[in-house]
């Protein structure tokens, strides 16, 4: 089932919670909706649920419109942070909960209930503990039951608001994967609520990025990683360094240094480049962009990360691999000179160029 949402608007008070949403949602795909808390992606989460009301705009299911649809019309899915599993039944009777509350003409027959359960049990590979209670499961198998329970009536749209939230960070990875695996197995079109970019970048079919209530930029993983449409997606997915320099002469200039800028039209200004952690080089030849001393030296498996302090400016941070960093024997208190091997420059959060 596809989603289209058009020119959706949210206000709680004077405090404008979603400003002129437009967005489709490909049938059968994983979108992440990613951004700061604050930035409307629970609430826009909500209203496509049916759970809240916008203030105009329409909302498309497969083309038809489901705005004024109660929650209960929209056959929906929900996967909440904090699983709502009910206490007092066993994980059995807490997947079959949603058919067995259904309409008695829309209600399947008990042979088929209990078939449906077992079916989801092993698709969550938590068949073993069906006569289990919600205290004793972990964080991880509640959240898979969870999931049985929401697809258990079969729901045209799975709607996931931070799933994985409350789990420690070994669980959540784990079960990143887990649902990259069963979304694909299944191939329901599903919508995930998340603030955390790696987890968004690893499960994600197609991700959108808001802050304040619009959204910023909408695309695959890599599309976002390397073509950011400005400052706030480039600084929001994944660690950067921000250095203000000037446009002249079709280049980005930072004391002394030059990045050709492709659209070498551009006005002379201030403008920002990025520069990603690992997306630095030693400096072999030519003017470097900068000459920093190192700091603080921390080997972390096949990476190696440098804590730097530049001659001027605050300090930065760069990443080696560590075959690379062994061979070339950094140690503290050691001056070496960097080049980018990539750069985002910005100006008024407005892209100018991002390669040469």
């Amino acid at each position: 089932m596809s989603i289209t949402i058009q020119n959706l608007n949210k206000h709680f008070g004077s405090f404008q919670a979603l400003n002129n949403i437009n967005l489709n949602v490909p049938t059968g795909k994983l979108t992440s909706l990613l951004g700061p808390s604050g930035c409307g992606k629970t609430t826009l989460l909500r209203i496509i649920a049916g759970l809240e009301n916008a203030d105009n705009g329409k909302i498309l299911f497969d083309g038809q419109d489901v705005t004024g649809k109660h929650v209960r019309e929209r056959k929906v899915g929900f996967v909440f942070q904090h699983y709502a599993l009910f206490r007092h039944m066993n994980v059995f009777d807490n997947v079959a909960f949603g058919l067995s509350v259904l309409p008695k003409s829309d209600r399947p027959g008990k042979a088929e209930i209990r078939a449906r359960v077992e079916e989801l049990l092993a698709l969550v590979q938590l068949s073993h503990l069906a006569k289990a209670y919600p205290h004793q499961l972990s964080g991880g198998q509640r959240q898979r039951i969870a999931l049985a329970r929401a697809l258990a009536v079969k729901p045209k749209l799975l709607l996931l608001d931070e799933p994985f939230g409350a789990l420690d960070a070994k669980v959540r990875k784990e079960l990143r994967t887990w649902l990259r695996d069963i979304h694909h197995e299944l191939g329901i079109t599903s919508i995930l609520v998340t603030h955390d970019q790696e987890e968004a970048l690893e499960v994600s079919d197609e991700i959108v990025v808001m802050n304040h209530g619009k959204i910023e930029q909408t695309g695959n993983a890599d599309t976002l990683y390397r073509s950011p449409a400005n400052a706030f997606v480039t600084e929001f997915l994944g660690e950067t360094d921000a250095f203000e320099g000037r446009i002249e002469k079709g280049a980005w200039q930072y004391h002394g240094f030059r990045w050709p800028l492709e659209a070498a039209a551009w006005q002379e200004q201030t403008a920002t480049a990025y520069v990603r952690p690992h997306e630095w080089a030693l400096a072999e030849n030519g003017t470097p962009m900068l000459t920093a001393r190192i700091g603080k030296i921390h080997a972390a498996g096949a990476l190696t990360h440098l804590t730097l302090q530049p001659e001027q400016g605050r300090e930065i941070h760069v990443t080696f691999a560590g075959s690379e960093a062994a061979q070339r024997g950094f140690t503290v208190g050691q001056n070496i000179a960097l080049t980018p091997k990539q750069i985002y420059v910005f100006s008024q959060n407005e892209l100018i160029d991002y390669s040469i």
